[in-house]
């Protein structure tokens, strides 16, 4: 009778630092021992877990664009955002939770919008599961009634739109303290950028440094009179 073999997150782990994160020029410290000690797999639906760590986005419900970032990118966009222990965060699209988790152990608090209820109580409870008591998850559509569900908690030190929009809404750039940042995958496929908006002294500098590839966030405007 042979006997299953169990897969080694642990190894995993660390293959997923060394051989995606780190060749994607993530080489922040901090962040690099985040990744290795918040475990991806156990925010990741059990039929997913074996390609928890894997170079890919993991799907986790039926709606489309329903999923979990890459690995790499999640990685880069902290190391971009660079929050430090006060900061206050908005995360539109909170999906498994796994990227509220990470946020949480760098900053105070994190506010993260889901549009979809079984996704937002999924993330809940693997949050809550990770002891995790930072993140307060709501039900909502960021975008209703000119983004009304993001101002509560405003202004923040950091927004993060977990995938991708054609444009990002003047709306959220009014939310952003004086020296936030807000971080998001703008364009249309395939020439998406990772967007780092920060506001200064009444503007917003923008810094698009590298390519990125995701998901488009429902309901989200194709058109706004905000150009980069």
């Amino acid at each position: 009778m042979s006997t299953a073999i169990a897969f080694d997150f642990d190894k995993a782990r660390f293959n997923m630092i060394e051989q995606q994160i780190r060749p994607w020029d993530v080489l922040d410290a901090k962040v690099l021992a985040l990744l290795g000690e918040v475990k991806r797999e156990d925010f990741v639906p059990e039929a997913y877990q074996p390609v928890a760590l894997a170079d890919l986005e993991v799907p986790l419900g039926k709606g489309e664009g329903q999923c979990m970032l890459a690995p790499k990118v999640e990685a880069r966009l902290l190391q971009d955002l660079a929050l430090q222990p006060g900061d206050s965060v908005l995360e539109i699209g909170t999906g498994s939770g796994y990227l509220a988790a990470l946020m949480a152990r760098q900053c105070a608090s994190v506010v993260s919008l889901e549009i979809d209820p079984a996704l937002a109580q999924q993330a809940r409870a693997n949050l809550q599961a990770a002891g995790v008591k930072n993140v307060d998850v709501r039900t909502a559509d960021a975008t209703a009634d000119q983004f009304a569900a993001c101002n509560a908690g405003a202004p923040f030190d950091a927004i993060v739109l977990s995938g991708s929009v054609a444009e990002v809404p003047p709306e959220l750039l009014a939310l952003l303290k004086t020296g936030g940042r807000l971080w998001a995958g703008v364009g249309r496929a395939p020439a998406m950028r990772a967007t780092l908006v920060r506001a200064v002294a009444g503007a917003q500098h923008v810094e698009q440094p590298w390519d990125v590839s995701a998901p488009r966030l429902q309901h989200f405007p194709e058109s706004s009179p905000f150009k980069f």
